[in-house]
């Protein structure tokens, strides 16, 4: 172990979930997501050029970014983070690290966060296994567009559900596959790229993004749906939800979840 490492600490103004996959992207290290939106990389390999990768990301975007790059003496800090990352309950599920205890009664979903992203405490991930509980039955085809970790194809999966799963990283797919075996599911297809390739028609979508890409997704998710299918929609600001919700006024509104400043909208075609 080096005597040092650097972490490097980024708080983007908006378009929270876009930063994540960059820096999911830019690193193979864990990546800790906090309460107050920002993300935090630690490395023993100095993060500068990650750091001016975020900036000029930022900068492109014309969004305001946040970093804080500091190089601290190294502690088992793995060991540190493991002991903060607590467990979740949201709906039928509980989602936890693999070193706790599984809880009885509930449907266990094992996401270990130095893997992967996506780990039920963001207020998007949450929301959608509200509305994975309440509207995905068993036996459900189900496909999971920009499936990140995975949790929620593995919500669908853990509900006996026939789940395909897509994203246009293949390192997220990857991430997935390795999440779906510590739980012991399998998912039925999967590929690199969006809705736009899916062959057939599904009881219910799920796509936790962002608002700019739902908009531009927007008839794909819809014809990738079966006649009364469900589509639950997430990684959306309330700020934006007006703009999104102007592509969809062609589906029944069944609910709306706001949390915070994040909201989930579930439709039906």
């Amino acid at each position: 172990m080096s005597e040092y490492y650097y972490e490097l600490i980024i708080k983007p103004s908006k378009n929270y979930e876009l930063f994540l996959d960059l820096l999911g992207s830019l690193t193979n290290e864990a990546l800790e997501e906090c309460n107050d939106n920002s993300i935090i990389a630690r490395s023993e390999d100095d993060l500068s050029d990650i750091e001016y990768g975020v900036k000029e990301f930022a900068k492109a975007l014309e969004i305001e970014c946040k970093t804080t790059l500091t190089k601290k003496e190294n502690v088992d800090w793995i060991k540190q983070y493991q002991e903060s990352v607590k467990a979740v309950e949201v709906g039928k599920f509980y989602v936890r690290p693999s070193w706790e205890k599984p809880k009885e009664g509930k449907i266990n979903i094992i996401i270990d966060p130095a893997l992967s992203f996506g780990s039920g405490h963001h207020e998007t991930t949450s929301s959608c296994l509200e509305a994975i509980s309440e509207f995905v039955d068993r036996d459900d085809e189900v496909l999971d567009v920009g499936t990140g970790s995975g949790i929620l194809a593995i919500a669908a999966s853990k509900l006996e559900c026939k789940v395909d799963i897509c994203d246009t990283d293949e390192v997220c797919i990857n991430d997935t596959k390795t999440n779906y075996n510590l739980n012991n599911v399998i998912f039925n297809n999967s590929w690199i790229g969006s809705a736009n390739k899916a062959t057939k028609e599904y009881d219910v979508v799920i796509a936790n993004i962002v608002a700019d890409v739902l908009t531009i997704i927007a008839s794909d998710l819809k014809k990738c749906l079966k006649d009364n299918g469900i589509l639950i929609i997430s990684g959306i600001l309330d700020k934006h939800i007006d703009k999104v919700l102007n592509k969809f006024q062609d589906m029944e509104e069944l609910e709306l979840i706001h949390k915070n400043e994040w909201m989930t909208v579930v439709l039906k075609k």
